[in-house]
Protein backbone atom coordinates (compact mmCIF):
# COMPACT_ATOMS: atom_id res chain seq x y z
CA UNK A 1 0.00 0.00 0.00
CA UNK A 2 1.29 3.43 -0.95
CA UNK A 3 0.39 5.01 2.39
CA UNK A 4 2.57 2.59 4.40
CA UNK A 5 6.34 2.45 4.76
CA UNK A 6 8.07 0.31 2.18
CA UNK A 7 11.73 -0.61 2.41
CA UNK A 8 13.84 1.31 -0.14
CA UNK A 9 15.94 -1.83 -0.45
CA UNK A 10 12.94 -3.40 -2.19
CA UNK A 11 11.42 -0.39 -3.95
CA UNK A 12 14.64 1.31 -5.10
CA UNK A 13 17.87 -0.61 -4.71
CA UNK A 14 18.02 -4.40 -4.65
CA UNK A 15 17.38 -6.68 -7.61
CA UNK A 16 14.19 -8.74 -8.04
CA UNK A 17 16.37 -11.88 -7.83
CA UNK A 18 17.64 -11.10 -4.34
CA UNK A 19 14.27 -9.82 -3.18
CA UNK A 20 12.71 -13.11 -4.32
CA UNK A 21 15.19 -15.21 -2.33
CA UNK A 22 14.04 -13.52 0.87
CA UNK A 23 10.38 -13.31 -0.14
CA UNK A 24 7.69 -15.21 1.76
CA UNK A 25 6.76 -17.50 -1.13
CA UNK A 26 10.36 -18.58 -1.77
CA UNK A 27 10.82 -19.35 1.92
CA UNK A 28 7.50 -21.21 2.19
CA UNK A 29 8.45 -23.36 -0.77
CA UNK A 30 11.75 -24.30 0.90
CA UNK A 31 9.80 -25.35 3.98
CA UNK A 32 7.64 -27.62 1.85
CA UNK A 33 10.70 -29.08 0.15
CA UNK A 34 12.06 -29.88 3.60
CA UNK A 35 8.81 -31.50 4.73
CA UNK A 36 8.72 -33.61 1.58
CA UNK A 37 12.38 -34.63 1.99
CA UNK A 38 11.69 -35.53 5.62
CA UNK A 39 8.64 -37.62 4.76
CA UNK A 40 10.37 -39.40 1.89
CA UNK A 41 13.36 -40.29 4.07
CA UNK A 42 11.14 -41.44 6.95
CA UNK A 43 9.12 -43.63 4.56
CA UNK A 44 12.27 -45.18 3.05
CA UNK A 45 13.54 -45.93 6.55
CA UNK A 46 10.38 -47.84 7.47
CA UNK A 47 7.82 -45.40 8.86
CA UNK A 48 4.21 -45.81 7.80
CA UNK A 49 3.88 -43.01 5.26
CA UNK A 50 1.91 -43.76 2.11
CA UNK A 51 2.85 -43.10 -1.49
CA UNK A 52 -0.38 -41.13 -1.73
CA UNK A 53 0.77 -38.76 1.04
CA UNK A 54 4.11 -38.15 -0.70
CA UNK A 55 2.41 -37.55 -4.05
CA UNK A 56 -0.09 -35.17 -2.46
CA UNK A 57 2.69 -33.07 -0.93
CA UNK A 58 4.62 -32.98 -4.18
CA UNK A 59 1.53 -31.94 -6.13
CA UNK A 60 0.71 -29.15 -3.66
CA UNK A 61 4.22 -27.78 -3.22
CA UNK A 62 3.37 -24.55 -5.07
CA UNK A 63 -0.18 -24.16 -3.72
CA UNK A 64 1.01 -21.57 -1.23
CA UNK A 65 -1.87 -19.36 -0.09
CA UNK A 66 -0.18 -16.57 1.83
CA UNK A 67 -3.47 -14.92 2.76
CA UNK A 68 -4.82 -18.16 4.23
CA UNK A 69 -1.53 -18.69 6.10
CA UNK A 70 -1.78 -15.20 7.60
CA UNK A 71 -5.37 -15.91 8.63
CA UNK A 72 -4.38 -19.12 10.42
CA UNK A 73 -1.37 -17.45 12.07
CA UNK A 74 -3.64 -14.71 13.42
CA UNK A 75 -5.60 -17.46 15.21
CA UNK A 76 -2.75 -19.71 16.35
CA UNK A 77 -0.06 -17.05 16.91
CA UNK A 78 2.40 -19.57 15.45
CA UNK A 79 3.95 -19.13 12.01
CA UNK A 80 5.04 -22.73 11.44
CA UNK A 81 1.70 -24.20 12.51
CA UNK A 82 -0.02 -21.84 10.09
CA UNK A 83 2.11 -23.14 7.23
CA UNK A 84 1.62 -26.78 8.28
CA UNK A 85 -2.14 -26.40 8.39
CA UNK A 86 -2.37 -24.63 5.02
CA UNK A 87 -0.11 -27.27 3.46
CA UNK A 88 -2.40 -29.91 4.94
CA UNK A 89 -5.42 -28.19 3.44
CA UNK A 90 -3.73 -28.22 0.03
CA UNK A 91 -2.60 -31.85 0.46
CA UNK A 92 -5.21 -33.50 2.73
CA UNK A 93 -3.84 -36.99 2.12
CA UNK A 94 -0.61 -35.92 3.83
CA UNK A 95 -2.10 -33.91 6.69
CA UNK A 96 -1.24 -36.51 9.32
CA UNK A 97 2.44 -36.92 8.40
CA UNK A 98 3.60 -33.38 7.57
CA UNK A 99 6.34 -32.32 10.02
CA UNK A 100 6.44 -35.78 11.65
CA UNK A 101 9.06 -35.80 14.44
CA UNK A 102 10.28 -32.29 13.60
CA UNK A 103 10.27 -28.98 15.41
CA UNK A 104 9.99 -25.45 14.06
CA UNK A 105 13.77 -25.18 13.83
CA UNK A 106 13.83 -28.05 11.33
CA UNK A 107 12.20 -25.91 8.67
CA UNK A 108 13.22 -22.46 9.86
CA UNK A 109 16.92 -23.07 10.45
CA UNK A 110 17.48 -25.34 7.48
CA UNK A 111 15.65 -22.84 5.29
CA UNK A 112 17.86 -20.06 6.68
CA UNK A 113 20.92 -22.00 5.58
CA UNK A 114 19.47 -22.61 2.12
CA UNK A 115 18.65 -18.91 1.74
CA UNK A 116 22.17 -18.00 2.86
CA UNK A 117 23.56 -20.36 0.23
CA UNK A 118 21.34 -19.12 -2.59
CA UNK A 119 21.94 -15.47 -1.72
CA UNK A 120 25.70 -15.94 -1.40
CA UNK A 121 25.81 -17.55 -4.83
CA UNK A 122 24.04 -14.51 -6.26
CA UNK A 123 26.48 -12.19 -4.47
CA UNK A 124 29.36 -14.18 -5.98
CA UNK A 125 27.86 -13.74 -9.45
CA UNK A 126 27.58 -10.01 -8.86
CA UNK A 127 31.21 -9.76 -7.75
CA UNK A 128 32.37 -11.70 -10.79
CA UNK A 129 30.49 -9.26 -13.00
CA UNK A 130 32.19 -6.28 -11.36
CA UNK A 131 35.61 -7.95 -11.66
CA UNK A 132 35.03 -8.69 -15.35
CA UNK A 133 34.03 -5.08 -16.04
CA UNK A 134 36.99 -3.67 -14.11
CA UNK A 135 39.33 -6.06 -15.92
CA UNK A 136 38.49 -4.44 -19.23
CA UNK A 137 39.11 -0.98 -17.83
CA UNK A 138 42.41 -2.03 -16.23
CA UNK A 139 43.81 -3.44 -19.46
CA UNK A 140 42.57 -0.53 -21.54
CA UNK A 141 44.24 2.00 -19.24
CA UNK A 142 47.19 -0.11 -18.10
CA UNK A 143 49.77 2.51 -19.23
CA UNK A 144 47.81 5.75 -18.68
CA UNK A 145 50.10 7.52 -16.22
CA UNK A 146 48.52 9.57 -13.45
CA UNK A 147 49.44 11.01 -10.08
CA UNK A 148 49.50 8.56 -7.21
CA UNK A 149 48.62 9.76 -3.72
CA UNK A 150 49.40 8.90 -0.13
CA UNK A 151 47.61 10.89 2.59
CA UNK A 152 45.81 12.45 -0.42
CA UNK A 153 49.07 14.24 -1.17
CA UNK A 154 50.92 13.71 -4.48
CA UNK A 155 53.41 10.89 -3.94
CA UNK A 156 54.55 9.10 -7.11
CA UNK A 157 53.16 8.50 -10.59
CA UNK A 158 51.18 5.33 -11.11
CA UNK A 159 48.80 4.28 -13.86
CA UNK A 160 45.03 4.26 -14.04
CA UNK A 161 45.16 0.54 -14.81
CA UNK A 162 47.24 -0.18 -11.71
CA UNK A 163 44.76 1.70 -9.54
CA UNK A 164 41.90 -0.33 -11.02
CA UNK A 165 43.88 -3.53 -10.40
CA UNK A 166 43.96 -2.65 -6.71
CA UNK A 167 40.16 -2.40 -6.68
CA UNK A 168 39.96 -5.80 -8.36
CA UNK A 169 42.33 -7.37 -5.86
CA UNK A 170 40.08 -6.40 -2.95
CA UNK A 171 37.14 -8.06 -4.68
CA UNK A 172 39.16 -11.20 -5.36
CA UNK A 173 39.90 -11.46 -1.65
CA UNK A 174 36.16 -11.19 -1.04
CA UNK A 175 35.51 -13.94 -3.58
CA UNK A 176 37.94 -16.19 -1.75
CA UNK A 177 36.12 -15.56 1.52
CA UNK A 178 32.72 -16.23 -0.03
CA UNK A 179 33.94 -19.44 -1.70
CA UNK A 180 35.32 -20.60 1.64
CA UNK A 181 32.02 -19.84 3.37
CA UNK A 182 30.01 -21.62 0.67
CA UNK A 183 32.26 -24.67 0.67
CA UNK A 184 32.16 -24.96 4.45
CA UNK A 185 28.43 -24.26 4.86
CA UNK A 186 26.79 -27.09 6.79
CA UNK A 187 23.22 -28.35 7.07
CA UNK A 188 21.41 -28.51 10.40
CA UNK A 189 19.24 -31.50 9.59
CA UNK A 190 16.54 -33.18 11.68
CA UNK A 191 17.86 -32.87 15.22
CA UNK A 192 14.73 -32.58 17.38
CA UNK A 193 13.71 -30.04 19.99
CA UNK A 194 17.13 -29.24 21.46
CA UNK A 195 19.42 -31.14 19.14
CA UNK A 196 19.45 -34.53 20.89
CA UNK A 197 17.44 -36.27 18.12
CA UNK A 198 15.25 -37.85 20.83
CA UNK A 199 12.01 -37.61 18.82
CA UNK A 200 13.54 -39.34 15.79
CA UNK A 201 15.20 -42.00 17.95
CA UNK A 202 11.74 -42.74 19.32
CA UNK A 203 10.19 -42.93 15.84
CA UNK A 204 12.83 -45.47 14.78
CA UNK A 205 12.57 -47.57 17.96
CA UNK A 206 16.01 -46.59 19.23
CA UNK A 207 17.84 -47.29 15.97
CA UNK A 208 20.59 -44.64 15.90
CA UNK A 209 21.82 -45.77 12.50
CA UNK A 210 18.45 -44.88 10.99
CA UNK A 211 18.57 -41.44 12.58
CA UNK A 212 21.99 -40.87 11.04
CA UNK A 213 20.72 -42.11 7.69
CA UNK A 214 17.69 -39.83 7.93
CA UNK A 215 19.90 -36.77 8.34
CA UNK A 216 22.24 -37.80 5.56
CA UNK A 217 19.34 -38.37 3.16
CA UNK A 218 17.71 -35.00 3.85
CA UNK A 219 21.01 -33.13 3.62
CA UNK A 220 21.78 -34.79 0.29
CA UNK A 221 18.31 -34.02 -1.06
CA UNK A 222 18.73 -30.34 -0.14
CA UNK A 223 22.17 -30.15 -1.75
CA UNK A 224 24.46 -30.09 1.28
CA UNK A 225 27.50 -32.38 1.31
CA UNK A 226 27.98 -32.03 5.07
CA UNK A 227 26.02 -31.36 8.24
CA UNK A 228 26.99 -29.95 11.63
CA UNK A 229 28.53 -32.47 13.97
CA UNK A 230 26.27 -31.28 16.78
CA UNK A 231 23.55 -28.65 17.12
CA UNK A 232 21.30 -27.32 19.82
CA UNK A 233 17.75 -26.42 18.86
CA UNK A 234 19.34 -24.22 16.20
CA UNK A 235 22.52 -24.14 14.17
CA UNK A 236 25.10 -22.00 15.90
CA UNK A 237 24.38 -18.33 15.33
CA UNK A 238 28.06 -17.82 14.60
CA UNK A 239 27.15 -18.91 11.07
CA UNK A 240 25.05 -15.80 10.54
CA UNK A 241 27.83 -13.68 12.01
CA UNK A 242 30.49 -15.14 9.74
CA UNK A 243 28.36 -14.87 6.61
CA UNK A 244 27.34 -11.28 7.24
CA UNK A 245 30.98 -10.60 8.03
CA UNK A 246 31.77 -11.78 4.49
CA UNK A 247 29.17 -9.35 3.16
CA UNK A 248 30.74 -6.57 5.20
CA UNK A 249 34.05 -7.42 3.51
CA UNK A 250 32.40 -6.89 0.13
CA UNK A 251 30.90 -3.61 1.34
CA UNK A 252 34.34 -2.39 2.40
CA UNK A 253 35.81 -3.15 -1.01
CA UNK A 254 33.01 -1.52 -2.95
CA UNK A 255 33.00 1.50 -0.66
CA UNK A 256 36.75 1.96 -1.22
CA UNK A 257 36.14 1.83 -4.98
CA UNK A 258 33.33 4.39 -4.65
CA UNK A 259 35.38 6.72 -2.46
CA UNK A 260 38.29 6.65 -4.89
CA UNK A 261 36.01 7.33 -7.81
CA UNK A 262 34.40 10.29 -6.03
CA UNK A 263 37.84 11.81 -5.42
CA UNK A 264 38.92 11.20 -9.00
CA UNK A 265 35.70 12.67 -10.33
CA UNK A 266 36.43 15.77 -8.27
CA UNK A 267 39.86 15.91 -9.93
CA UNK A 268 38.18 15.47 -13.32
CA UNK A 269 40.25 12.40 -14.20
CA UNK A 270 37.49 9.77 -13.97
CA UNK A 271 33.72 10.06 -14.14
CA UNK A 272 30.97 7.60 -13.37
CA UNK A 273 28.28 7.12 -16.05
CA UNK A 274 26.08 10.14 -16.63
CA UNK A 275 23.00 9.66 -18.76
CA UNK A 276 21.80 12.06 -21.44
CA UNK A 277 18.80 13.34 -19.48
CA UNK A 278 20.22 12.83 -15.99
CA UNK A 279 19.85 15.85 -13.68
CA UNK A 280 22.66 16.59 -11.25
CA UNK A 281 21.00 19.28 -9.15
CA UNK A 282 17.67 21.07 -8.89
CA UNK A 283 19.46 24.41 -8.53
CA UNK A 284 22.88 24.02 -10.19
CA UNK A 285 22.14 22.82 -13.70
CA UNK A 286 25.79 22.24 -14.56
CA UNK A 287 26.45 19.65 -11.86
CA UNK A 288 27.40 16.05 -12.61
CA UNK A 289 27.32 14.56 -9.13
CA UNK A 290 28.76 11.06 -8.53
CA UNK A 291 25.40 9.88 -7.22
CA UNK A 292 25.97 6.18 -7.90
CA UNK A 293 29.23 6.17 -5.96
CA UNK A 294 27.64 8.13 -3.14
CA UNK A 295 24.82 5.59 -2.98
CA UNK A 296 27.36 2.78 -2.94
CA UNK A 297 29.02 4.39 0.07
CA UNK A 298 25.71 4.86 1.84
CA UNK A 299 24.50 1.29 1.36
CA UNK A 300 27.93 -0.18 2.12
CA UNK A 301 27.88 1.62 5.45
CA UNK A 302 24.55 -0.07 6.19
CA UNK A 303 25.94 -3.53 5.40
CA UNK A 304 28.99 -2.97 7.59
CA UNK A 305 26.83 -1.87 10.52
CA UNK A 306 24.38 -4.77 10.01
CA UNK A 307 27.24 -7.23 10.48
CA UNK A 308 27.19 -6.27 14.16
CA UNK A 309 23.68 -7.66 14.65
CA UNK A 310 24.41 -11.39 14.21
CA UNK A 311 27.72 -11.03 16.05
CA UNK A 312 25.94 -9.67 19.12
CA UNK A 313 23.16 -12.25 18.69
CA UNK A 314 25.65 -15.12 18.61
CA UNK A 315 27.27 -13.82 21.78
CA UNK A 316 23.91 -13.42 23.55
CA UNK A 317 22.36 -16.87 23.04
CA UNK A 318 21.45 -18.74 26.22
CA UNK A 319 22.19 -22.44 26.62
CA UNK A 320 20.40 -24.47 23.93
CA UNK A 321 18.54 -21.50 22.46
CA UNK A 322 16.59 -18.33 23.20
CA UNK A 323 14.23 -16.55 20.83
CA UNK A 324 15.84 -13.13 20.99
CA UNK A 325 17.63 -14.04 17.78
CA UNK A 326 14.48 -14.38 15.69
CA UNK A 327 13.25 -10.82 15.19
CA UNK A 328 16.80 -9.59 14.72
CA UNK A 329 17.60 -12.26 12.10
CA UNK A 330 14.44 -11.50 10.14
CA UNK A 331 15.66 -7.93 9.62
CA UNK A 332 19.47 -8.02 9.65
CA UNK A 333 20.12 -11.02 7.41
CA UNK A 334 17.83 -10.17 4.46
CA UNK A 335 18.74 -6.47 4.59
CA UNK A 336 22.46 -7.26 4.52
CA UNK A 337 22.05 -9.37 1.39
CA UNK A 338 19.67 -6.91 -0.27
CA UNK A 339 22.01 -3.98 0.36
CA UNK A 340 25.06 -5.97 -0.79
CA UNK A 341 23.21 -6.91 -3.96
CA UNK A 342 22.37 -3.24 -4.52
CA UNK A 343 25.91 -1.94 -4.12
CA UNK A 344 27.33 -4.63 -6.42
CA UNK A 345 24.78 -3.79 -9.12
CA UNK A 346 25.80 -0.15 -8.80
CA UNK A 347 29.49 -1.08 -8.85
CA UNK A 348 28.98 -3.11 -12.03
CA UNK A 349 27.19 -0.21 -13.68
CA UNK A 350 29.95 2.23 -12.73
CA UNK A 351 32.80 -0.14 -13.60
CA UNK A 352 31.40 -0.92 -17.04
CA UNK A 353 30.52 2.67 -17.90
CA UNK A 354 33.02 4.92 -16.15
CA UNK A 355 34.88 7.40 -18.30
CA UNK A 356 38.63 7.95 -18.05
CA UNK A 357 40.16 11.27 -19.13
CA UNK A 358 43.89 10.64 -19.80
CA UNK A 359 44.52 14.24 -20.86
CA UNK A 360 43.30 15.58 -17.53
CA UNK A 361 45.39 13.03 -15.65
CA UNK A 362 48.46 14.00 -17.72
CA UNK A 363 47.93 17.70 -17.03
CA UNK A 364 47.63 17.14 -13.29
CA UNK A 365 50.74 14.97 -13.35
CA UNK A 366 52.76 17.65 -15.14
CA UNK A 367 51.68 20.15 -12.52
CA UNK A 368 52.88 17.86 -9.74
CA UNK A 369 55.83 16.20 -11.48
CA UNK A 370 58.54 18.53 -10.16
CA UNK A 371 57.37 17.78 -6.63
CA UNK A 372 57.56 14.04 -7.25
CA UNK A 373 61.25 14.13 -8.18
CA UNK A 374 62.70 13.50 -4.73
CA UNK A 375 62.69 9.69 -4.60
CA UNK A 376 63.80 8.85 -8.19
CA UNK A 377 66.57 11.47 -8.06
CA UNK A 378 67.65 10.21 -4.65
CA UNK A 379 67.70 6.57 -5.85
CA UNK A 380 69.63 7.43 -9.01
CA UNK A 381 72.27 9.55 -7.26
CA UNK A 382 72.68 7.17 -4.31
CA UNK A 383 73.12 4.19 -6.65
CA UNK A 384 76.10 5.99 -8.16
CA UNK A 385 77.97 6.39 -4.92
CA UNK A 386 76.31 9.41 -3.32
CA UNK A 387 75.63 9.65 0.42
CA UNK A 388 71.97 8.85 0.81
CA UNK A 389 71.44 11.04 3.89
CA UNK A 390 73.24 14.07 2.44
CA UNK A 391 71.40 13.69 -0.86
CA UNK A 392 68.10 13.51 0.95
CA UNK A 393 68.77 16.82 2.70
CA UNK A 394 69.97 18.56 -0.47
CA UNK A 395 66.89 17.44 -2.42
CA UNK A 396 64.61 18.45 0.45
CA UNK A 397 66.04 21.96 0.51
CA UNK A 398 65.62 22.36 -3.24
CA UNK A 399 62.03 21.09 -3.08
CA UNK A 400 61.12 23.56 -0.34
CA UNK A 401 62.70 26.43 -2.25
CA UNK A 402 60.87 25.49 -5.44
CA UNK A 403 57.60 25.26 -3.53
CA UNK A 404 58.13 28.78 -2.21
CA UNK A 405 58.63 30.01 -5.79
CA UNK A 406 55.29 28.49 -6.77
CA UNK A 407 53.56 30.13 -3.82
CA UNK A 408 54.84 33.48 -5.12
CA UNK A 409 53.32 32.77 -8.51
CA UNK A 410 56.61 31.96 -10.22
CA UNK A 411 57.38 28.84 -12.32
CA UNK A 412 58.42 25.66 -10.59
CA UNK A 413 62.19 25.49 -11.07
CA UNK A 414 62.95 22.29 -9.16
CA UNK A 415 64.42 20.43 -12.17
CA UNK A 416 66.79 23.34 -12.87
CA UNK A 417 67.85 23.49 -9.22
CA UNK A 418 68.55 19.76 -9.09
CA UNK A 419 70.48 19.77 -12.37
CA UNK A 420 72.62 22.71 -11.23
CA UNK A 421 73.61 21.14 -7.90
CA UNK A 422 77.07 19.49 -8.21
CA UNK A 423 76.53 17.51 -4.99
CA UNK A 424 73.62 15.72 -6.68
CA UNK A 425 75.59 15.28 -9.88
CA UNK A 426 72.89 14.61 -12.46
CA UNK A 427 72.97 16.21 -15.90
CA UNK A 428 69.83 17.89 -17.20
CA UNK A 429 69.26 15.36 -19.99
CA UNK A 430 69.52 12.46 -17.59
CA UNK A 431 67.30 14.27 -15.10
CA UNK A 432 64.59 14.70 -17.74
CA UNK A 433 64.72 10.97 -18.46
CA UNK A 434 64.48 10.12 -14.76
CA UNK A 435 61.54 12.46 -14.35
CA UNK A 436 59.59 11.26 -17.39
CA UNK A 437 56.14 10.01 -16.37
CA UNK A 438 56.72 6.59 -17.93
CA UNK A 439 59.98 6.06 -16.02
CA UNK A 440 58.53 7.28 -12.74
CA UNK A 441 55.52 4.94 -13.04
CA UNK A 442 57.90 2.02 -12.67
CA UNK A 443 56.48 -1.43 -13.39
CA UNK A 444 52.83 -0.39 -13.07
CA UNK A 445 51.81 -1.40 -16.64
CA UNK A 446 53.65 -4.71 -16.34
CA UNK A 447 52.07 -5.33 -12.94
CA UNK A 448 48.62 -4.87 -14.45
CA UNK A 449 49.35 -7.38 -17.22
CA UNK A 450 50.72 -9.98 -14.82
CA UNK A 451 47.94 -9.51 -12.28
CA UNK A 452 45.24 -9.93 -14.92
CA UNK A 453 46.94 -12.97 -16.48
CA UNK A 454 47.90 -14.73 -13.26
CA UNK A 455 45.02 -13.88 -10.95
CA UNK A 456 41.99 -12.39 -12.65
CA UNK A 457 41.68 -14.42 -15.84
CA UNK A 458 41.90 -17.82 -14.12
CA UNK A 459 39.06 -16.84 -11.78
CA UNK A 460 36.89 -15.51 -14.58
CA UNK A 461 37.59 -18.60 -16.68
CA UNK A 462 36.73 -20.88 -13.77
CA UNK A 463 33.39 -19.12 -13.24
CA UNK A 464 32.64 -18.10 -16.83
CA UNK A 465 29.24 -19.79 -16.89
CA UNK A 466 28.17 -17.81 -13.85
CA UNK A 467 29.30 -14.55 -15.42
CA UNK A 468 27.37 -15.34 -18.58
CA UNK A 469 24.12 -15.28 -16.59
CA UNK A 470 24.71 -11.73 -15.34
CA UNK A 471 23.51 -8.98 -17.64
CA UNK A 472 25.70 -5.85 -17.63
CA UNK A 473 22.86 -3.46 -18.44
CA UNK A 474 21.49 -2.52 -15.05
CA UNK A 475 18.90 0.16 -14.43
CA UNK A 476 20.31 1.78 -11.32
Amino acid sequence: MQDRYQSPLITRYASPEMATIFGPRYRARIWRQLWIALAEAERELGLSISDEAIRAMQAAIDEIDLERIAEIEAETRHEIMAHIRQFGEAAPAARGVIHLGATSAFVMDNADLIQHRDALRLVRRRILGVVAALREQALKHRAVVCTGYTHLQPAQPTTVGKRIALWIQDLILDLETIDFRLNSLRFRGARGAIGTEASFLMLFDGDSAKVDRLNAMIAEEMGFPQSFGVTSQTYTRKVDASLLGALADVAQSVSKFANDLRLLQHFGEVEEPFEEKQVGSTAMAHKRNPMRSERMNALARHVIVLALDPAITAAAQWLERTLDDSANKRIAVPEAYLATDAILRLAHNVAAGMRIYPEVAARHLQEQLPYLAAEPVLMYAAARGGDRQQLHERIRQHALAAAEQVRLGKPNDLPERLAADPEIGIERAQLEHILSPEAMAGRAPEQVDRFIAEWVDPILERHKHEIDTLRPTLAV
